[in-house]
Order: structure tokens, then sequence, then C-alpha cells
């Protein structure tokens, strides 16, 4: 167990304040006990009134803020080599195009070996900015087979949590629509997660049917991309003569509370209140739709159950609120209060659905030396315009310590990245193929 020392708590959910000794329990299930006066016993062999066990990690967190550490709703492992690629062989001109020339090309060419690479190299910016739990979307359709477990694998060694699915989709054929529905079945036969499904447009009945059978025999939930851009509903209306919520409550999507619709930015009034009327949950990924030009998020008549992700565009969950909230100036009805929810919503949706390690034994020690007082009152104003990934210094997942003054101390980051260079290497020179 961790004692941290000289504190100042923040509470997640009320933006209490209290200055007080935190003794954090290990385990997927541990809490947090507040000790406010734990001292040595100076005397020979004594152990005093409320002595500081012996077996504690002590770490003075004097001047230092700690509060729950944070998740993401919704990434994109298969994305993490991507940086810096060549160029795709076409210059997109829409999103469709988006997909075909660039992610389709670039998860057709992950191997097991690309994709622990990519897995490993996500999990520790996810550390290093914070977030200790993922709700991951990934995509391999010519190495599908293990290609869960290679993640979830790749994650613990890290230490950080994961809710993990398949992207099963028919774009690539019926024989790898079946394998994603095979790999999800294996996957979630010992370890929890989700059905995933790319989006409408690229999945047909028969496997929509499959997939929403399977969330039901698992206990599960459905993960699938909802209208992120208007070509979902054009094809859903040209080919189902419905629209894509509709589509999607009538096979039973919707039904599930841990069901989790990414984007939703092009539904109407009606597909709006049927959301709402669900006990499905929404992940709004703000930096995602900017880059694609493909719209703006607006939350109006989609309930509460609203969260955010980075949709693989990065693992800093900080920045994604900051981006919504400036987005939302002019396209939602969004204020510092409800930024903060929304960021903090994917606790309540793990909390809710019984999933595991999002217990309050998952902290981030913030070095946030503001200019100006910080309290309960006005902590919303310094989450949006001060706070910053680089004010983190430890973080604590399932009450172990995974970052210590800001370097992660799990695993060997150095040669993980050395391994990530040659990955994306070949990964782009498959991708010229």
């Amino acid at each position: 167990m961790l004692l941290l020392k000289n504190s100042t708590y923040i509470d997640w959910q009320t933006l209490e304040f209290k200055r007080t000794d935190i003794l954090v329990e290990e385990g997927p299930g541990g809490g947090i006990r507040f000790l406010n006066a734990l001292t040595p016993d100076p005397s020979p062999g004594g152990r005093g009134e409320n002595p500081v066990p012996e077996t504690q990690r002590i770490i003075d967190c004097s001047g230092k803020f700690i509060t729950k550490s944070f998740a993401n709703g919704h990434h994109h492992v298969y994305s993490a080599l991507s940086r810096g690629m060549p160029a795709p062989k076409k210059n997109p001109v829409n999103f469709q195009e988006i997909l075909q020339y660039i992610w389709w090309n670039l998860d057709k060419a992950l191997d097991l070996e690309m994709i622990r690479a990519s897995a490993l190299v996500t999990a520790m910016a996810c550390a290093k900015n914070g977030v200790t739990c993922v709700i991951d979307h990934h995509a391999s359709p010519d190495a599908v087979n293990g290609s869960l477990e290679t993640i979830a694998g790749a994650f613990d060694e890290v230490g950080v949590g994961h809710l993990l699915c398949y992207e099963i989709s028919d774009r690539d054929g019926k024989a790898i629509a079946q394998k994603g529905l095979d790999e999800s079945a294996e996957y979630l036969s010992h370890r929890p997660g989700l059905v995933g499904l790319h989006a409408s447009f690229t999945v047909g009945d028969i496997t929509l049917k499959q997939a929403v059978r399977l969330a039901e025999k698992t206990n599960s939930g459905i993960h699938i991309h909802v209208a992120e851009d208007t070509s979902d509903q054009e094809h859903c209306l040209e080919h189902y003569h419905q629209r894509v919520i509709e589509r999607l409550s009538d096979s039973g999507v919707l039904q599930f509370p841990k069901t989790i619709l990414a984007h939703c930015l092009h539904l109407d009034d009606h597909e709006r209140g049927l959301v709402e009327g669900s006990p499905a949950w929404v992940v709004q990924n703000m930096e995602s739709n900017l880059n694609n030009s493909v719209g703006f998020f607006n939350s109006k008549g989609l309930g509460n159950r609203i969260m955010f992700g980075t949709d693989g565009m990065h693992s800093d969950m900080l920045r994604s609120a900051r981006s919504a909230f400036f987005a939302g100036h002019n396209f939602d009805t969004i204020d510092y209060g409800e930024t903060y929810r929304r960021f903090r919503n994917v606790h309540l949706y793990l909390q809710s659905n019984g999933f595991s390690g999002n217990g309050d034994n998952n902290l981030v020690v913030l070095d946030y030396d503001s200019p100006t007082p910080v309290s309960g009152d006005n902590f919303t104003g310094h989450f949006l315009f001060g706070l910053e990934s680089n004010h983190i210094t430890h973080v604590i997942s399932k009450g172990e310590l995974i970052i210590e003054d800001r370097k992660i101390i799990t695993v060997d980051e150095n040669q993980i990245l050395a391994n990530s260079v040659k990955q994306a290497m070949r990964l782009w020179s498959r991708m010229k193929q």
C-alpha cells in the first residue's frame, strides 16, 4: 500500500477539498482511507496511537493536489504508429476517402507484433496523461485472431486498465466479419469487454444481428461509430430505408446499458429522442471531428449520458475536454460544469455497469502551482484554463504507482519506443504495397 502524506485531496464528484494523509489500498477493488494524524512513534519499538505502518511506501505530497485519475471513453490503439507516416496514395477529398486511403489501408497492414507495439506506446501515453482506464475500439482485418488479448496484455504490463472490443465489419468480406465475431466471443469468455461494430454503413443485417446476439449472450453491449459523417445516414436510408439510430434501435443495439455510440453528429430529433430514451451512452470526440471536417457535436436531446473520447488522436483527456468546451461555444450547450461532468462521466459508465479497475485507488498527483487561489468554488475554471498534463507528477492505477516523478516505472520506456520505431517502419512499408 501507498501512503500519500500532506496532500490536498479533491473529491472528483463534489469538488470538496480536504487536507489529509491518504492510505491507498491495492487491487482492482481497493479504495482509499483518509488519515489525518498518521505520525511515526519515535520511542524505541513503539507503535504509538496511530503509527505509520512499516510496510508503507510514503510519498510526500506537500503543496500538491490529489484527485481521481482520468479515463478515455473511445480510443483507437491501432492508430498509434501513424504519426508522421507517408501521405496516402490519393489525397482524400471526403470522409469516405479518409477511411479508404488512410485508416483502412493502415489497419489491414497491422500484424500482432505491430499491434503489441501500438498498445504499449498507447498505454504509456495514457499513463503519463493521468489516464488509468481506456475504452478501446480496435481493427486489424488481417490480424484478427489474438489481437484483443495482445492489447490487453500490453496494457496490463504498463498498469493501465482497459475495456476492449474488436471492430466487426463486412467491409472486408463475410469471412473477416466472422473472424471478428469469433475473436470477440473468445475474448469475452475470459475478460470483460464489449462487442465492437464499425458503423452502420459497413455492417449488414446478418452481422448486426449476430453481434447483438453475442452481446446478449455475454451480458455485454455494442460499441459502434454512429453518424460520424452524413454518408452514414445516406447509406442507411438508401439500403435499409431507415435512419441510423432507427436501424440500431430496431436491431436491439440500444437496449444495453453498456452500449457506446461514438460521435452521433448527424442525428435528427427523432433519433435523439431514441438515444435519450435508451440506456445507451454517447461518446464525444471533438478533435477527431474537427480533423476530419465531418461536423460539430451538439448534445441537444441526447440526454445526460455523454462522455469524452479521443478517437485515437492522442491520449490527453484534459486536452480533449478543453477542445470540446471551446468548440462547443458555437455548436453546443456546454459550460464549465457541463464540460467537467462529461469529462468524469466515463467513471459513471464504468461504475454503473460493474466494470472493475475504476475504484477510488486510481489517482493523480498534480503539481499545480497556481498564481491564483484554487478551491472547490472555482476548480472548474482551473480545470479548463490552468491544468495541463505536465502538472501530473505521479499516477496510481488500482493502488499501484505507475508514474513516479513524471517517469513510467512499470516498463522500459526507451526500449518500447525503440521497438515502436521499427514497427512503424514495417507498417509504413506494408502500407505502400
